[in-house]
């Protein structure tokens, strides 16, 4: 069945919240998914099919994109890269997902093709598509999806899973049968949270025999099988990942493309830009911005930006000293020229000037605000001085020496430890010694607190505080690599997560915000926005209003014009 408006037999009244009054007495419209304001309680998306937006799109041929793909592990949910899920989100499904059409604004069917939300908001029960395969031919059922959902939820020892807060109010997980998962909530939040949650791109289905023959680890398994349109075919490391189609999808008819090449190419470089201008590669992901600009400029090709779910951070090792004094902290926050650490990347990432909040979200303090606040002000001369008398009252007037201070390899990260370097040096007489590390060896040196101070980026899910304020800053978030620890702070995030009043809730989220500028869980350094580009026979996909790029990664309804 095509992808055409129905009216699904049980929709309730809370299926037309946000739609006009003449659209409500018609069809019910999933041309475009179901917004989070108006995620129904009941939906029936049984008939639902997803399949390109252009008419009569094209089957076979090859995909060559290129992005950063040289991951540490390859334990998707305990990843927090794209070097994963930009490469292996291709071969695995969601329980529901972001829909591609649409930048991933809105939640669309995918394994479970409906769902029940209890009016209490403490039950949340999804029906499973029948006959689904996994590539190595076993059947779909709910104790998979139960298997998956119970290591997110409750890592066992010796695993990290950083979306594990996102489902803390969820207290049971039950295969009722077959097809059918329920899962029941201590206490409700919002539908929009969970549901978001369930849709992350991260939380993929895997097989439960998968997890039990690894030990529930998959860090060193590069091809487990997934219900995916990709299946592996071979894995160069730092080089490329090929997939071929799955002929058994359950979604009939795609993936349009016979075969998907990911080539790796680290983010904001030469190397990225001059593949996809040279045509060696068919899509680049996190170009530099002039190369994005040459690319909207040259015929038969395009370029967008949008901002990422990602926070660009020096961490400060809390169990060293003097790292562990909130007055030290501070200093350093206080000293690092934000909108100078901008500028400085400007030719090679496109930043934005920002705190402990997204900038750019509804829950942010306004940017013409925070530009009055020390630490943010184009002229440095106060929060300097501030900073200087900080570091006296701690004890630390003549400053520091041999600071390590690792540095994740990147272009930006680069630049960025130069001038960091050279600020904490020129304003508090901290001397550093910089130690640059890849990609797949800075998450585990941050993991096991091997640094002083660490420059890098980690990610979220959503854009809800409650998601990244729990992962990042938290005692024990599974992203808090600066240990940082404030009862405070933990106590006023409780009361964020179950607060259903937005005008509460921002308020608490203020106070939140106001306790990490005086005792900071990390240096903000900026918040990113990417470049993607690609050639204009390259359709089937929206990447134009992403927020991030870990949701949308399945190429299913991509295919070539040529």
């Amino acid at each position: 069945m095509d992808q055409q408006p129905f009216r699904p037999p049980w929709l309730t009244r809370r299926g037309f919240l946000g739609a006009t009054a003449g659209a409500a007495a018609g069809a019910y419209g999933l041309s475009l998914g179901l917004s989070e304001a108006a995620i129904p309680n009941e939906y029936d998306g049984s008939q639902f099919k997803l399949k390109a937006p252009e008419p009569n799109a094209k089957s076979g041929g090859l995909l060559k994109y290129g992005v950063l793909s040289a991951p540490a592990h390859f334990d998707v949910h305990q990843s927090g890269t794209c070097s994963n899920m930009c490469t292996q989100g291709a071969m695995y499904d969601n329980l529901v997902r972001r829909n591609p059409l649409d930048s991933g604004k809105t939640i669309i069917p995918d394994l479970a093709h409906s769902w029940e939300i209890a009016k209490d908001g403490k039950t949340y029960t999804f029906f499973l598509r029948k006959g689904v395969k996994f590539h190595d031919g076993a059947e779909l059922t709910s104790a998979d999806v139960k298997a998956t959902f119970d290591r997110i939820v409750s890592p066992p020892k010796g695993i990290s899973i950083p979306r594990t807060p996102l489902f803390a109010t969820v207290s049971e997980i039950n295969a009722r049968d077959k097809y059918t998962i329920e899962f029941k909530l201590s206490e409700p939040r919002p539908v929009n949270f969970i549901m978001g949650a369930f849709a992350s791109g991260w939380n993929i289905i895997v097989r439960k025999k998968t997890l039990e023959d690894t030990n529930y680890n998959l860090r060193d398994v590069n091809n487990y099988p997934g219900t995916g349109p990709w299946r592996h075919v071979k894995r160069v490391d730092k080089e490329v990942w090929v997939m071929d189609k799955n002929p058994d999808y359950w979604n009939e008819g795609q993936p349009y493309l016979d075969q998907l090449e990911v080539y790796h190419l680290p983010p904001f470089t030469p190397q990225l830009g001059s593949a996809l201008l040279s045509g060696r590669v068919d899509y680049g992901r996190a170009l530099d911005p002039v190369t994005a600009k040459t690319v909207q400029e040259t015929e038969g090709m395009t370029s967008t930006a949008f901002y990422q779910s990602v926070i660009q951070a020096v961490w400060v090792n809390n169990e060293k000293k003097p790292f562990d004094d909130p007055r030290v902290r501070r200093a350093l926050h206080l000293v690092l020229d934000k909108p100078v650490l901008v500028d400085v990347v400007r030719d090679v990432a496109p930043m934005l000037v920002g705190g402990f909040i997204y900038p750019f979200s509804e829950f942010a303090t306004p940017s013409e605000e925070l530009s009055k606040r020390l630490g943010y002000q184009t002229d440095p001369t106060a929060q300097i001085k501030e900073a200087q008398k900080l570091m006296a009252a701690a004890g630390y007037p003549d400053g520091l020496k041999d600071v390590d201070f690792v540095i994740r390899d990147a272009a930006s990260f680069k630049l960025w430890s130069v001038a960091i370097q050279a600020m904490l040096k020129e304003t508090l007489k901290i001397e550093s010694n910089l130690r640059m590390v890849q990609v797949s060896v800075w998450f585990d040196e941050a993991q096991a607190g091997n640094y002083d101070l660490t420059l890098s980026a980690i990610v979220s899910t959503l854009m809800d505080p409650s998601d990244y304020f729990n992962a990042w800053y938290t005692k024990d978030g599974p992203q808090n690599y600066s240990r940082w620890n404030n009862p405070a702070f933990d106590g006023i995030v409780q009361q964020i997560d179950r607060e259903l009043d937005d005008a509460k809730r921002k308020a608490l989220i203020r106070k939140a915000e106001a306790i990490m500028e005086q005792d900071p869980p990390l240096l903000p350094v900026s918040w990113e926005r990417l470049y993607d580009g690609w050639f204009d026979y390259v359709k089937g996909h929206n990447p134009h209003e992403y927020f991030g790029v870990y949701d949308v990664n399945r190429f299913d309804t991509m295919w070539l014009d040529k």
